[in-house]
């Protein structure tokens, strides 16, 4: 169980505690959190985190690759899920990124924004 984050911040429980996740949520909230932390950015963490905020700096015709790369680098870690298909989508200046994931025999869907 774990304790559960929006926006940055703990979800109070109403009665002066803070809100706790599992399973599927806990999950999703691990994954989202790998995906988006930048890896390097937290010195004592050294390999949590993704390079995925570097694939818009490169050509377009690498960035499919490089998707799918950081996010099997940012998910290591995950040992009771798998990633299953990375798929990135072009949206004006940046993409979008869905990523689907076999967990307990389910297929989970994360998406992100890549700007």
């Amino acid at each position: 169980m774990e304790l559960e984050l929006k926006n940055g911040d703990y979800v109070p429980d109403g009665i002066g505690g803070v809100r706790r996740v599992s399973g599927r949520e806990a999950l999703a909230q691990r994954v989202l959190f790998r995906l988006t932390a930048r890896r390097g950015a937290m010195p004592f963490l050294p390999e949590l985190g993704s390079r995925l905020h570097l694939v818009l700096r490169e050509r377009p015709s690498v960035w499919q690759t490089l998707c799918a790369q950081y996010v099997a680098e940012a998910l290591r870690e995950e040992r009771e899920a798998a990633v299953t298909a990375v798929e990135l989508k072009r949206q004006g200046d940046g993409a979008r990124l869905i990523i689907q994931l076999e967990w307990r025999g389910e297929t989970l869907t994360a998406e992100m924004a890549l700007t």
